[in-house]
């Protein structure tokens, strides 16, 4: 992934995604928001101790961050990415929300055993298949033990997924990647446990029926996909 490859649409960001994703009948802002709550259902339900230091790979202009401030509040947060023009976006955004890290090189600047939760939203389908190795190696790195990363990702088994993918401008070198694919890549890394689960069944109108999710999350028709990995 390519730093001028989100530099150049940085200042347009906001307005780009809530055009690209008004077929859902939902905000950028929903979608955001909807990721933590998942994270935070999920560790809540897996009775993991409160992370001390969070990190958000690939933060971009910073969606994400009043989302991980809310549901882990004693949690230090880093924010980092390649594109310095959208964490600059993401600073003036949510200034004291985060340490803000840009990643000029191909390493991740950070210490390892950091972080006790890695998140990440749609990120890999921008980075070349060829660099995912080195780079799933590098977040495994920084995982503290007992952590655990999570990974959302764009389902492409998904039509409408696929369809918002096809029409977005900053989507267009995009390849969408099939949940197995990602898990055996993150096995691959090191990683000895990875599990799928799906999400993001009902658009906005038939939101009523997104209770029904939490049922469905081995059914891979999802919107999106999120891999938990540890270890």
């Amino acid at each position: 992934m390519q730093a001028a490859e989100f530099d150049k649409y940085a200042r347009d960001y906001l307005e780009t995604h809530e055009r690209n994703v008004r077929i859902s009948g939902e905000t950028p802002e929903y979608f955001a928001r909807y990721k933590i709550d998942e994270v935070r259902r999920f560790w809540t339900q897996a009775g993991l101790a409160e992370p001390r230091a969070v990190l958000d790979f690939g933060a971009g202009v910073g969606n994400s961050l009043p989302h991980l401030s809310e549901r882990f509040p004693d949690a230090r947060l880093t924010a980092l990415d390649v594109s310095a023009e959208s964490l600059a976006v993401a600073m003036r955004r949510f200034p004291k929300a985060a340490d803000f890290v840009c990643q000029n090189g191909r390493d991740i600047p950070l210490a390892d055993g950091s972080f006790d939760l890695i998140f990440s939203s749609c990120v890999f389908h921008h980075i070349d298949a060829a660099e995912h190795a080195r780079t799933l190696k590098d977040l495994r790195r920084l995982l503290a033990p007992g952590g655990r990363m999570i990974i959302f990702e764009h389902n492409p088994l998904n039509p409408v997924t696929r369809h918002i993918v096809a029409g977005c401008e900053f989507d267009e070198d995009a390849v969408l990647i099939p949940a197995k694919v990602f898990k055996a890549r993150q096995q691959a890394a090191g990683f000895k446990t990875v599990a799928v689960r799906y999400t993001g069944f009902f658009p906005g109108p038939l939101r009523a029926l997104r209770p029904l999710e939490r049922f469905l999350t081995a059914a891979p028709i999802g919107a999106q996909y999120y891999t938990v990995a540890g270890g």
